[in-house]
């Protein structure tokens, strides 16, 4: 069976193939489009598709649109309750007019399609199994879903078993918690359904001195659901004007809510759990990006495994609607390979792409070894291989590298990439190696979760550990990513420290780099020392001097 997924509806764009139950691609159009976040969330703005990545998912599996025997797309127009509390009737009614139409404008897209294979998955159903069905140990487990909205809710709690989603509960809009969140973003002067994990990072600034004020305006409710809507924001904090200074009050509000996340959160697993019984839990939507609520979950939670996936936002919901109407065929399906589902080059293609740029490059011997040494030097890498990720984080194939033993080195991250100082960055970490330095969730091969460094190692790796003495790391097994493994060790050699910095190689404002000629603009505009294409090496120095 051969099924395309496809988000389109509110934000985050994306498309997502599986062919007889296996997951063969997954990509974000922001990545093919270079607009981050791929459009604005707006009503009007849910005609735009994923058309160069649904086009790429099936030219990788060699088909044509009229080979799919369905098209999953991830809302349901006959969802949606009219006139619906706290939206304005005309851009929902905007928003599910162009929803219904889905199916022409998906054969308009690609051609030879067959409207008429076209499914309406709930958007919620579709977050649910990209989280319980592509998880590495599929079978029997709890779901949780939360994200700004759905059709006409905002969360879910339920069980998969072997008949499928069973749902228990389901929070109605207004009420939402990821609404919430966007709320405080933008009144904190960032970009609402964009900056939520700058605000996340703002916390770690503050103190929750606010917190007895949203227990009274954020609640569970003790049957599934909770409480959250009419929260007045400037009486508990003066809005901050959109790149203004933020405030010692800016700060205190982000850990007062942030906190507040976290109790409502904890209380609601706690429910599932009471109903359930069950070991394992599997998360999705855009709240479950929230690394450090993940961790409270993991870590005060009545559950023995939890699993978030790696796309849990928007675009995640292209993947679990295939997987929802394979799953629905009753066939079977296979758990998510990995992160890396999205595109790749040949040797031969990336060296033609360099031999257009005109620059001079290299193919070194050992690869790993001249990585670990220009690191070792103090040298930021950027890093470009293999499939590129699928989600939110790079993952060890669209990175920038550097020593994790230099403070120094994020206030110089920051500025290559243009972002503000308090902006933490993550380590990628040895997984044996991990809990050495590590306390929390091992292996966390998604930067999902955050751990406390431990005390002695603090001062040796001062540019990953955030003010709050955390981190938010990548494991590393040599059996998933053997080249990331080898300049790790090859790094540990050298230093002492299993641990490199990672963050995502992208500049303010942009989205990962997807194709070499993407790496090689940002390695132009940016301070990087050296540019990592497949196994070929650019170096700044031999640009310049050439």
């Amino acid at each position: 069976m051969r099924v395309l997924g496809i988000n389109a509806v509110f934000h985050d764009p994306a498309a997502a193939l599986v062919v007889d139950g296996r997951v063969v691609a997954a990509a974000e159009e922001e990545r093919f489009s270079r607009r981050k976040h791929g459009k604005r969330p707006y009503a009007f703005s849910a005609w735009e598709l994923p058309e160069k990545s649904a086009r790429w998912c099936l030219e990788t599996a060699d088909l044509e649109p009229g080979d799919l025997d369905a098209v999953a797309y991830s809302y349901d127009p006959g969802l949606v309750e009219p006139g619906l509390p706290g939206h304005e009737d005309k851009w929902e009614r905007l928003r599910t007019l162009y929803a219904e139409h889905a199916p022409h404008m998906l054969a308009d897209a690609l051609p030879g399609l067959d409207p008429g294979v076209v499914r309406f998955v709930p958007h919620h159903a579709a977050h649910a199994a990209s989280a319980a069905l592509a998880a590495p140990r599929p079978g029997e487990g709890d779901v949780l879903v939360l994200d700004g909205r759905g059709e006409s809710h905002s969360h879910l709690a339920g069980r998969y078993g072997a008949d499928g989603l069973t749902t228990l509960a389901a929070q109605p809009l207004p009420h939402s918690l990821g609404l919430m969140y966007e709320d405080l973003t933008q009144h904190l002067g960032f970009l609402r359904s964009s900056d939520e994990y700058k605000v996340m990072a703002l916390a770690s600034y503050g103190r929750p001195t606010l917190v007895d004020e949203m227990r009274d305006l954020v609640r569970a409710t003790g049957d599934g659901g909770f409480a959250s809507a009419g929260i007045d924001w400037s009486s508990l904090a003066k809005p901050r004007p959109p790149g203004g200074e933020w405030t010692r009050d800016h700060a205190d509000l982000a850990a007062s809510v942030q906190l507040r996340l976290e109790e409502v959160l904890l209380e609601l697993v706690h429910w599932l759990h009471g109903r359930t019984g069950s070991r394992r839990l599997s998360m999705a939507g855009g709240v479950a990006l929230n690394c450090v609520a993940n961790s409270r979950i993991a870590r005060e939670g009545p559950y023995d495994e939890v699993w978030v996936q790696p796309a849990a936002g928007d675009a995640g919901t292209a993947l679990g609607a295939a997987l929802h109407v394979v799953r629905g065929a009753g066939e079977p399906v296979e758990p998510m390979p990995g992160a890396d589902l999205g595109r790749s080059w040949p040797d031969e293609e990336i060296a033609a792409r360099l031999e257009e740029a005109h620059v001079p490059y290299e193919r070194p011997d050992d690869l790993a070894a001249t990585v670990a040494e220009d690191l070792a030097r103090n040298r930021i890498v950027a890093w470009f291989q293999g499939r590129s990720e699928y989600g939110p984080r790079a993952l060890g194939h669209r990175s920038l590298l550097a020593h994790p033993g230099d403070p120094g080195n994020v206030d110089r991250l920051n500025a290559v990439k243009g972002r503000e100082r308090f902006r933490p960055i993550a380590p990628m970490v040895a997984v044996e190696h991990a809990a050495e330095i590590f306390d929390g969730p091992i292996p966390s091969p998604y930067m999902l979760f955050v751990h406390d460094v431990k005390p002695e190692w603090r001062d040796r790796i001062p540019a990953v550990v955030h003010v709050d003495g955390t981190a938010r790391i990548q494991t590393v097994d040599p059996a998933d990513k053997p080249l990331v493994a080898a300049v790790l060790e090859e790094f540990r050699a050298r230093t002492g420290l299993p641990v490199v910095v990672n963050t995502s190689l992208n500049t303010a404002g942009r989205p990962m780099v997807d194709d070499p000629r993407d790496a090689l603009e940002c390695f132009g505009s940016a301070p990087v020392d050296l540019l990592v294409l497949g196994p070929f090496t650019v170096r700044r120095e031999g640009v310049y001097a050439a």
